[in-house]
């Protein structure tokens, strides 16, 4: 028979789980019984916490130390998403749980809204790049302007339209003159990306560059070692590729990106128009 908990013990739990869901963050994980954690009630989430939890280091808030002796206990507060029906209705919860966010320094520095992704929330094929540029911050969706009407001929030349794929980003507003997103950034965002993919669930992954590729692997290696091979992600298959801006800058390089696209097209069955069986 499971232990059970003091009734002000279990409240402060459940207190701590609130809290971290106030942040964007639900994916708490049980440690052993010999870790022992402040448990002391959290407050709501204020303006101020977090821009306290702005200066907190990466690795201060990526870790999330909650002991849960009771599974009932951990799943108290849901994902908003749980309780979807299907995934569309899924991603608009959380969506709805983003809101007009305010979690990181970028809200501060110019940008015009959240870029939160587009295509088909049943997608087998999802691609995955850095950050909105300035055409995708004025429209709100990702992969709009030159970078991404190379992207939508890459998947023409895969096959498929773009509506039949998922594309997001690392994060999801613009940094400042489209500088690299930093480390905190991506780490503050990335949970809502995490919970787009597990909703979608699609087959694959491509991960669109090297900060892309390096933040959802949290493997720091140049492009020549990342590309060419699967790597097991989240419950599905993820390949790296080069970004349509680069290729754009460096057009000699996009017989090299074919050749992993047509690594996906080998994994999910499909063939280039024109192409015989």
């Amino acid at each position: 028979m499971a232990p059970v908990l003091d009734p002000k013990l279990r409240q402060a739990l459940v207190d701590r789980i609130r809290y971290y869901n106030e942040l964007g963050i639900y994916d708490l994980y049980r440690r052993g019984p010999a870790h022992v954690v402040d448990i002391s009630p959290v407050p709501s989430v204020s303006t101020a916490d977090r821009e306290e939890r702005e200066e907190m280091t990466p690795r201060a808030r990526a870790a999330v130390p909650v002991v849960v002796e009771e599974d009932r206990v951990q799943n108290a507060i849901s994902k908003p998403e749980a309780r979807a029906t299907n995934p569309t209705q899924a991603l608009k919860l959380i969506r709805e749980d983003l809101g007009e966010c305010t979690r990181c320094r970028l809200h501060k520095q110019g940008r015009k809204q959240i870029v939160f992704g587009v295509g088909n929330p049943t997608a087998d094929l999802m691609f995955i790049g850095e950050a909105p540029g300035a055409d995708e911050d004025l429209q709100g969706e990702p992969f709009v302007g030159r970078a991404g009407q190379l992207l939508n001929n890459m998947i023409k030349a895969m096959g498929l339209e773009r509506g039949q794929v998922y594309i997001a980003n690392i994060i999801k507003c613009r940094p400042p003159g489209n500088r690299t997103p930093e480390r905190d950034e991506c780490e503050t965002c990335s949970p809502f990306l995490m919970r787009q993919i597990d909703v979608i669930k699609p087959k694959a992954i491509v991960a669109l560059g090297a900060v892309a590729a390096r933040t959802l692997l949290a493997i720091n290696a140049p492009m020549a070692e990342l590309r060419g091979r699967w790597y097991d992600f989240r419950g599905t298959k993820l390949a790296v590729t080069y970004h349509p801006a680069f290729l754009l800058r460096d057009p000699r390089q996009k017989k090299e990106a074919w050749k992993d696209l047509q690594m996906v097209m080998k994994e999910l069955g499909l063939r280039a128009p024109g192409q015989k069986s």
